[in-house]
């Protein structure tokens, strides 16, 4: 526009660019601070809000509003700290800001007097000026946006692979082969889960049993690539997990957990989350199937009863059933029960592994129960795989460990 004004900003960009890099070396470790204690604050309100009726239940108010306070108190003396530096740094910058701008007109009315510049020229040159300017305050904006990219640059762990396996006519059968695994991949420490082997065909009910902590979840939680085996393999139909296409593969398999997660919305809208085009037919005979459909009917709308996120107005038992209703409908090859029938009654429970041994005959899918409870395994399960401290220790025919076990685990469940 006027290389001759040009010179203006020349002289001033140095000094700014000196002030702006003493912001940066000591204003975007202030800002970062400050980002985490938002986070903290925002962990305590989080765990206050989820963990109301715990709180109350323990008479914790006090110290959870104490430890609310601690972590507010902390966030407000770094914000202080780092608005401090903005109060101190800002005048000086915004006058040097004006004083650029003022000089600019200075010289532009000049220019524009000796018919060198035109009047519009120097508000578009001005305007340049002070986008240029305002570029260099990132202190904050950089603080921030380190963070976001960090979550965005995150790699995912669990991918497809090239040429993913679509399977055809999938069978259902799982086989684990010296697998070992743990959760930090860089940690250097003892596995969670060692040496497994084992396998669940078509058409057998094999129960996982062991002590808490000694890794059942954690095993489960590989069929469906949820998480990779750090050594080994797991196989279902004779092909490596890491090697299926991951939409086929959990397409296959229908997850019952101990703690399961209703969505806000309807009740056969979360029934249909097994399966999206499932029909109304389907949705009631999957209900009925596993006796939710008589409590379902009772409610003010029936299947068309809103629910609030998780579930919160249906009792532990009701969500269990839905989820069971859930996964039914889906009509898996492979079936997973994580303690999946700890918060029903004796008789819903024993309606429930009825259920899934009928469904078992009949379909000959493979079902893969995690149980505390040796009742469960004695009346539903025909094979057993007994785990401590991560190990299977005792494997086979539940008649067969059960009447002689051999080690000391089998012999402490038994």
């Amino acid at each position: 526009i006027n290389p001759g004004m040009s010179t203006i900003l020349l002289v001033m960009l140095p000094i700014i660019v000196v002030i702006v890099a003493l912001i940066m070396k000591f204003g975007f470790p202030m800002f970062q601070k400050m980002q985490k204690k938002v986070d903290n604050v925002n962990r305590v309100v989080q765990e206050n809000l989820i963990g109301m009726r715990v709180v109350k239940a323990f008479v914790r108010e006090d110290h959870e509003k104490d430890k609310f306070h601690d972590a507010s108190d902390e966030l407000a003396k770094q914000g202080a700290t780092a608005s401090g530096l903005i109060v101190t740094v800002m005048p000086v910058m915004m006058l040097l800001f004006n004083a650029v701008i003022v000089f600019v007109y200075y010289k532009g009315a000049l220019s524009a007097n000796a018919g060198t510049m035109q009047v519009g020229q120097i508000s578009v040159f001005a305007s340049y000026i002070v986008q240029i300017l305002m570029k260099l305050m990132l202190a904050r904006a950089k603080a921030c946006g380190d963070r976001v990219v960090e979550v965005l640059d995150t790699d995912i762990d669990i991918v497809n692979p090239k040429n993913a396996f679509v399977p055809e006519n999938p069978k259902g059968e799982v086989e684990f082969k010296n697998v070992d695994f743990k959760y930090d991949t860089q940690d250097h420490g003892d596995n969670v889960l060692q040496n497994i082997s084992f396998k669940a065909k078509p058409g057998q009910i094999v129960g996982i049993v062991g002590g808490t902590g000694c890794g059942k979840s954690s095993l489960v939680n590989l069929i469906p690539r949820l998480y990779d085996a750090t050594g080994g393999e797991v196989l279902v139909d004779g092909v490596n997990v890491k090697d299926y296409d991951l939409t086929a593969l959990r397409d296959m398999m229908g997850v019952v957990l101990q703690k399961n997660v209703l969505f806000s919305g309807t009740i056969e809208d979360n029934i249909r989350w097994g399966k999206k085009d499932a029909t109304e037919e389907e949705i009631i005979a999957a209900a009925k199937a596993v006796h939710a459909h008589d409590f379902i009917i009772e409610l003010p709308d029936g299947y068309d009863t809103e629910i609030s996120e998780r579930g919160a107005r249906l009792s532990n038992g009701q969500r269990q059933l839905l989820a069971f209703a859930r996964t039914m409908v889906s009509d898996p090859r492979i079936l997973i029960l994580d303690e999946a029938t700890s918060a029903l009654d004796p008789k819903t429970t024993r309606q429930i592994l009825e259920l899934i041994g009928d469904i078992n005959k009949k379909l000959g899918i493979t079902v893969v129960i995690i149980t505390h409870q040796m009742s469960v395994v004695k009346e539903v399960c025909n094979h057993v795989a007994i785990l401590d401290d991560g190990e299977v220790v005792e494997e086979g025919l539940v008649s067969t460990v059960f009447s002689a076990p051999k080690s000391a685990a089998a012999r402490h469940l038994v």
